[in-house]
């Protein structure tokens, strides 16, 4: 006799069957959310006690930052229903250099600093480092496998996906782009240190102002109205405070964890541009307006770091 499965089985039977048949993602997820979750439980007294009072302030009011960019760029949504695509594909070039940016000067070089003062060498402070981009990598490797989201030009994927409507999937997929951004904001004010966090935030609330823009236009283009599609995505920015608590948590609390916590981070981030934003600049053959745009974008931050680091 046939049992009926309800939907929340069939649901729970195509996680395990999507679970099977991406084993290394799976277990890159469930390896790099026990980090997640022993590192953040490591410093919950601190954050509880309100030792990390201030430290959670400057992280609240970067993440803020970045959900302002994110709702100021997608403004002109309202009355705009599409950019020119060279144009676009320039400013989230332009984006991708400033993300790889923060990454190299306000999180690998910081973490790189901090883990030999802690370990008492250059080699092991790489390594912890290292293993933090690790475990970044598999964080996003395994959140792009398990999401139910949808790319622009990609298509849909994740398990459950046939019953989000395309305009969900889409949400889901700005929301594993924002939270890196978020985590990269916390764990650079995790420490108090204004010369890390500040071109941190700088850098990802400057290309958020282009990135809500695109996320806006696509959601027009998936059929919402101007006004519900600018609402949506500046709430994508959301995920950019809660990131930063989540990096707070990461990174204050046992002294190692704040280089592993800085790699985590640029690895979660370097992933995404690697992964979705490069990528999508080149796809319409404006490779060149793309990488011209990432190479002025990356001198942007890298001269916002000389000047606030």
């Amino acid at each position: 006799m046939e049992i009926a499965q309800t939907p929340q089985s069939g649901w729970l039977y195509a996680l395990r069957a999507h679970a099977r048949s991406h084993m290394p993602a799976a277990l890159g997820l469930g390896l790099s959310a026990l980090a997640v979750v022993a590192l953040l439980g490591q410093s919950l007294l601190q954050i509880a006690t309100g030792e990390a009072s201030a430290v959670l302030r400057f992280a609240l009011i970067g993440g803020a930052a970045g959900f302002a960019a994110t709702a100021l760029g997608a403004a002109p949504a309202l009355f705009l229903r599409g950019i020119p695509q060279r144009v676009e594909d320039s400013m989230l070039g332009m984006a991708a250099g400033m993300m790889l940016a923060a990454s190299a000067f306000s999180l690998l070089i910081p973490g790189l600093e901090a883990g030999a003062a802690i370990l008492g060498g250059k080699g092991a402070g790489a390594g912890v480092v290292v293993l933090g981009m690790a475990l970044g990598v598999l964080l996003m490797l395994g959140l792009d496998a398990f999401t139910p989201h949808e790319h622009e030009r990609g298509g849909p994927c994740g398990p459950g996906f046939e019953r989000c409507g395309r305009v969900w999937l889409f949400v889901f997929a700005i929301a594993l782009h924002n939270l890196p951004e978020g985590m990269a904001i916390g764990v650079g004010f995790s420490h108090g240190d204004m010369g890390v966090g500040l071109p941190l935030v700088a850098a990802i609330a400057l290309q958020d102002i282009p990135e809500g823009l695109a996320v806006a236009l696509a959601l027009r283009g998936a059929g919402l109205t101007p006004g519900r599609a600018v609402l949506v995505a500046g709430a994508s920015g959301l995920m950019e405070p809660l990131g930063a608590l989540l990096g707070v948590g990461l990174s204050s609390g046992m002294a190692v964890a704040y280089p592993v916590g800085l790699g985590l981070a640029a690895g979660a981030m370097i992933f995404v541009v690697s992964h979705e934003v490069i990528p999508e600049t080149h796809r319409n053959g404006h490779q060149t307006p793309a990488t011209v745009g990432l190479m002025a974008g990356f001198a942007l931050m890298m001269v916002l770091d000389a000047m606030l680091g």
